[in-house]
C-alpha cells in the first residue's frame, strides 16, 4: 500500500549541548519545517521530538525516531521532513539503510536545509546524491570528534580538568579547570601501589585494601580493574596523570 505522499511527518532533535543554542533549538528546526512543508505543499500530519537525544544512537533506538518509524511503516505518511541529515541518522549505513526501507513503502526523505529542494531517495539520482551526503556528514562528525580527542587530550597532558568524573586520587581545584590531589585517595593510590609491588594480584591488592577500611567514592570495596588503573598509573606524584590513566568508572 502507498503512502499518500502529502502527509509529512516532522522529526526535530538536538542534544542536551545544543538545546541552549538559537540555532539547533527544537523550536528554531520546527519553524523551519513548517515552513517547509507550507512551500513543498506538504500536509503536517504530526511532529515527533527528540529532545535531548544524541545523534550517536540510530534512528530506530531513539524514542521520537521510533514513533517516525512506527508512522512509516504503518502507510499513514508519505514523507519525513528532517532539517539536517545530521538530525536523523547516526551515520551513512544507518541513513542508508532506514531510507531504502523507506522507499519500499513510498515514504520520502525531505531534508529543508538543501534551500527548498527535496531528496527523492526513491529515484537512482537522488540515492547518489543522499549517499554523497550522508558520507560527507559522517566524514564531518568524525573530523569534529577527533578535533576534540586532541583539544581534551592536550588540557589533560596539562593537568586541567576535562570533564566528567575527577580521576581517583584528584579533586577539581576551586577555577574548575586544574585538577589538584587529594591527599585522602592519594594515600589510598599510594598503599595500592606497595600492595602491588610487593607481588600481590590486583584481586589480592583490592581485598587488602578493604580490609584496610579503604573503599571507592562509591562506598563500595576497589575493584581489581580500578587497582590496576591506580598501580599502572605514572609515579610522578608531583604532575597530575592524565586523566585516561586514573579515571575509575563510576559506580
Amino acid at each position: 500500500m502507498r503512502s499518500d505522499t502529502t502527509r509529512a511527518v516532522l522529526y526535530v532533535r538536538c542534544s542536551v549541548e545544543e538545546q541552549a543554542s538559537a540555532g539547533v533549538s527544537l523550536e528554531y528546526q520546527e519553524a523551519c519545517l513548517r515552513a517547509y512543508c507550507a512551500l513543498r505543499e506538504l500536509e503536517v500530519a504530526s511532529v515527533v521530538v527528540d529532545a535531548g537525544v544524541s545523534g550517536g544512537k540510530p534512528l530506530a533506538a531513539r524514542k521520537g525516531g521510533a514513533e517516525v518509524q512506527h508512522l512509516a511503516d504503518s502507510g499513514k505518511i508519505g514523507a519525513v521532513v528532517g532539517w539536517k541529515l545530521d538530525r536523523l541518522f547516526r551515520d551513512a549505513a544507518d541513513c542508508l539503510a532506514v531510507t531504502r526501507a523507506w522507499d519500499r513503502r513510498g515514504v520520502a526523505l525531505h531534508l529543508a536545509d538543501l534551500g527548498g529542494q527535496a531528496v527523492d531517495t526513491s529515484t537512482a539520482m537522488g540515492r547518489f546524491f543522499l549517499t554523497v551526503m550522508a558520507g560527507a556528514a559522517e566524514m564531518e562528525r568524525n573530523q569534529i570528534r577527533e578535533r576534540t580527542s586532541v583539544a581534551l587530550r592536550h588540557k589533560a597532558e596539562k593537568g586541567e580538568f576535562t570533564g566528567g568524573q575527577a580521576p581517583f586520587g584528584f579533586r577539581v581545584a576551586a577555577d574548575g579547570v586544574r585538577l589538584e590531589e587529594d591527599d585522602a585517595e592519594q594515600q589510598v593510590v599510594r598503599q595500592a601501589r606497595r600492595l602491588r609491588a610487593s607481588g600481590l594480584s590486583l584481586r589480592k591488592v583490592a581485598k587488602a585494601l578493604g580490609g584496610l577500611g579503604h573503599v571507592s567514592r562509591a562506598g563500595r570495596p576497589f575493584a581489581a580493574s580500578q587497582v590496576r588503573r591506580m598501580t599502572e598509573a605514572s609515579e610522578r606524584e608531583s604532575t597530575p596523570p592524565a586523566p585516561w590513566e586514573l579515571r575509575l568508572p563510576v559506580e
